[in-house]
C-alpha cells in the first residue's frame, strides 16, 4: 500500500530535503523514523517539493510504499514519538490509487518573509525571516511580479539540469504586508526549478529597494539565461506552505501527464 504523509519542518539545521551522504537531511530523518516504526530495513520516500538547505515547510507531502501488515495502529503518534523536535508529521493515511506526491500535484505554494524595517526585526524569528536593510516598495514589486506570472521559460531564474525543462506555469506571484508589517511574497506554480523561488525573490528585492525598475524584471525573464546581477535570496526566509492535488479519481492521470511534460 502507499502512504500519504503530510509533514512540517524547521529547515535551519537541515541540508535540505534530499539524502546526502554524511549530512543531516529531512528525508534521512523521516526515513529513519519510518524504518523504526515499521520495522523495515529500508524505505523509499518521494516528496512534493525538494526544499534546499535552510528552507522550511508547513505543508510538505510525501509518499512511501509499505506492506499493509507492517503498518501499526496510531502511526501518526508513533512517528512523532521518534522524530526530532524540528520535524512533525501532521497527517498520515492510505493514499488514493495512482497518487504520486510529486507528479500528482497541481501546484505548490511558498511564502517568503522579509523584515525591511529595523523595528520589525525579531530575534525570535531570525531563522524564518530575512532582514533587509532598505525599505521595500510593495507596489513596485507587485508591478514587476505581474510581468513574471504565466507560462514561461524560467531559465533566467533556474539552475540548469541536464535533460530537464525550465518551462513552468507561475500561477501567482504577489506581495503584501503581513499583520506584523513584514513584506510577504506568495509564490504559487505547477512546479519550480531548482532555486527558482529564491531567484525570483532576489530579482524583486532589487526592484523593491529601488536599484532596478519593474520593467527590468521582465527583461531578465525574456533574456533566457542566468544574469549575475540577480542574487538568489537567502533560504531561511522561504517556507513551503501548501501542496494541492486533484480529486482522488484524477490522481493517476495527473501523474502521467505531469511526468511526460517534465521529461519532455
Amino acid at each position: 500500500m502507499r502512504l500519504r504523509i503530510e509533514c512540517a519542518y524547521d529547515g535551519t539545521d537541515f541540508h535540505g530535503w534530499a539524502t546526502q551522504p554524511g549530512l543531516r537531511t529531512v528525508q534521512d530523518v523521516l526515513n529513519h523514523a519510518l524504518m523504526t516504526v515499521l520495522r523495515r530495513e529500508s524505505v523509499a520516500t518521494v516528496c512534493a517539493g525538494r526544499t534546499d538547505a535552510g528552507v522550511h515547510a508547513r505543508g510538505q507531502v510525501v509518499h512511501v510504499d509499505v506492506d499493509r501488515d507492517q503498518v501499526p495502529p496510531h502511526l501518526l503518534r508513533r512517528l512523532n514519538g521518534v522524530l526530532p523536535a524540528d520535524v512533525r508529521v501532521r497527517d498520515v493515511g492510505e493514499a488514493p490509487p495512482g497518487f504520486d506526491a510529486r507528479f500528482s500535484a497541481l501546484w505548490r505554494r511558498y511564502a517568503y518573509r522579509i523584515a525591511d524595517d529595523p523595528a520589525l526585526v525579531d530575534p525570535l524569528t531570525r531563522h524564518h525571516v530575512l532582514v533587509w536593510s532598505r525599505p521595500l516598495d510593495i507596489d513596485a514589486m507587485n508591478e514587476a511580479s505581474a510581468l513574471l506570472v504565466g507560462h514561461h521559460d524560467f531559465a533566467s531564474f533556474c539552475r540548469r539540469r541536464e535533460g530537464a525543462t525550465t518551462i513552468r506555469t507561475l500561477l501567482d506571484l504577489s506581495w503584501s504586508r503581513s499583520p506584523a508589517g513584514l513584506a510577504e511574497a506568495t509564490v504559487r506554480a505547477d512546479a519550480f526549478c531548482h532555486s527558482m523561488v529564491r531567484a525570483l525573490v532576489g530579482c524583486l528585492l532589487a526592484v523593491g529597494d529601488g536599484r532596478e525598475s519593474p520593467e527590468w524584471a521582465g527583461r531578465i525573464l525574456h533574456a533566457g539565461r542566468r544574469d549575475p546581477s540577480v542574487t538568489v535570496a537567502h533560504p531561511h526566509g522561504l517556507t513551503l506552505e501548501e501542496v494541492a492535488y486533484p480529486a482522488d479519481a484524477e490522481m493517476a492521470s495527473r501523474a502521467t501527464t505531469t511526468r511526460a511534460r517534465r521529461d519532455g
